[in-house]
């Protein structure tokens, strides 16, 4: 189910990245230079626009339900943390304690006279 629900979310983002792609933008787009014009003339141009944008809303939505989905399926990896936690806290309590140097007196300024 795990696998399923990545795979479907990276395909939405290559088809959203595709759509994103297929707009009419200030410059034109690409759909105007790959022949996308042909297909605008035949839907209309403000369809085809309507279009795209609601599939772009779409597959945004596809990937934020795929992402949070993918989240209640992933595996309870919690125990290893746990356990590496517990490992560190023994390891501290364990571990000799370093001794400290003793301060080192202030040396007596050698500018003065």
């Amino acid at each position: 189910m795990y696998v399923l629900l990545i795979s479907l979310a990276i395909v939405s983002a290559i088809l959203l990245v595709l759509v994103i792609l297929a707009q009419n933008s200030k410059g034109g787009g690409l759909s105007s230079q790959f022949g996308g014009s042909g297909a605008s003339n035949l839907i209309g141009v403000k369809k085809t626009g309507d279009v795209l944008e609601r599939l772009t809303w779409g597959f945004a939505v596809a990937i934020i339900v795929f992402s949070l989905a993918t989240n209640l399926t992933t595996p309870n990896t919690s125990a290893p943390t746990d356990e590496i936690m517990e490992r560190a806290k023994e390891q501290q309590q364990t571990a000799p304690m370093l001794p400290t140097l003793p301060k080192s007196q202030s040396k007596p300024d050698s500018t003065q006279k």
